[in-house]
């Protein structure tokens, strides 16, 4: 869960970074910002694959 929390921030910084790069012309915290992004989409789509193992693992073991 901590996962996914971290790249949803993640992807938020990155917005704000892509934006401010965008206002100033710094194509450089542009590129960073859309790093940043696909990083935090990448860690929250983990978060919910290892969320939905350990449902998979708890339902076969019989716990709730």
């Amino acid at each position: 869960m901590a996962d996914k929390a971290k790249g949803k921030a993640e992807q938020l910084k990155g917005k704000g970074k892509e934006a401010v790069g965008k206002v100033t012309g710094d194509d450089r915290m542009k590129a960073e910002g859309k790093m940043d992004q696909a990083k935090g989409k990448a860690k929250e789509t983990m978060g919910k694959a290892e969320d939905r193992a350990r449902g998979i693992d708890d339902s076969l073991r019989g716990r709730k």
